[in-house]
């Protein structure tokens, strides 16, 4: 079953300077376990980021992310995960959670979505 963990950080967060050292050592467990989909780190400078909205037609474009938080989303990881239990373990380790927090939900499977990779554990039946 895929979960996508949503990674966030408060801007001037003190992370520990071996972050990115935590971060491959989860990669490399993940993967070693067959549970690595993908990851990415995101740019957290609200000033370069912009919400889209589709309202009678018009496109409306805003500076900034879409909702009012200090926190900001900084990255992101998706495991195929055996359940919740896996995946909130997972979450545990993944370092940002030391200074910020890590959201934990599952991935819907989509009927007849041509998704690449015929080996995920979708929620609702692959």
């Amino acid at each position: 079953m895929l979960y996508m963990f949503l990674l966030y950080i408060a801007p001037g967060a003190d992370f520990p300077p071996d972050i990115m050292e935590r971060h491959l050592a989860l990669w490399r467990e993940a993967n070693a376990k067959g549970a690595y989909v993908s990851s990415e780190a995101l740019g957290t400078d609200t000033a370069v980021a912009r919400t889209v909205r589709v309202r009678g037609g018009r496109v409306l474009t805003t500076d900034g992310p879409f909702a009012e938080t200090k926190e900001v989303l900084g990255g992101y990881y998706v495991l195929d995960c055996a359940n919740l239990e896996e995946a909130l373990a997972y979450a545990a380790k993944i370092p940002d959670a030391l200074a910020g927090s890590v959201e934990v939900r599952p991935v819907l499977h989509v009927p007849d979505w041509p998704y690449p990779d015929s080996r995920r554990r979708h929620p609702m039946g692959a």
